[in-house]
């Protein structure tokens, strides 16, 4: 069974993460990008107006991602990572979700985050996919990790 790690990373710690699964699990690796990239103040979470906090005051906002052409069809197991932002995920994550078939497939979450755990990710992420894809909570590491964090995690799945 294939694998995959999607991941969303708008300042490089996720996507540091996402290659580490990635060597460890020996799985393909695809980035999630914006159509309009993030800026340093669309990413301005003090800014009440900035890009990412109006859209993620907006839970029906579904940014436009680059590209759809992600192997998710050929994956048994996707693992896909985020960074945490307002306690869930960033609804470009819901917009890749919605944009592929995960039926009968197993969608591991991993996350970074400066402090907050996944809160309510798991919930407003399960409204964008079919429900037979078992899409699971997985792990939230804060600040940047070596392999040897990942790998740990990664070996006590089963996978």
């Amino acid at each position: 069974m294939k694998t995959l790690v999607a991941y969303f990373s708008a300042s490089g710690v996720t996507a540091d993460a996402a290659k580490n699964i990635a060597e460890v699990t020996g799985a393909e690796l695809y980035e999630i990008r914006p159509e309009v990239p993030y800026t340093q103040a669309d990413l301005n979470w003090r800014d009440e107006n900035s890009r990412s906090s109006v859209e993620m005051r907006d839970k029906s906002s579904r940014p436009k991602i680059a590209d759809e052409d992600a192997p998710v069809a050929d994956c048994g197991v996707i693992f896909l990572g985020f960074p945490i932002w307002w306690y869930t995920a960033p609804t470009i994550v819901n917009t890749f979700l919605e944009s592929y078939d995960f039926a009968g497939k197993r969608v591991i979450l991993f996350a970074t985050s400066g402090s907050s755990g996944f809160e309510s990710s798991l919930a407003d992420l399960k409204a964008s996919v079919d429900s037979s894809a078992a899409l699971e909570e997985g792990i939230v590491l804060h600040g940047r990790q070596g392999r040897d964090a990942w790998e740990k995690w990664v070996r006590s799945l089963e996978l």
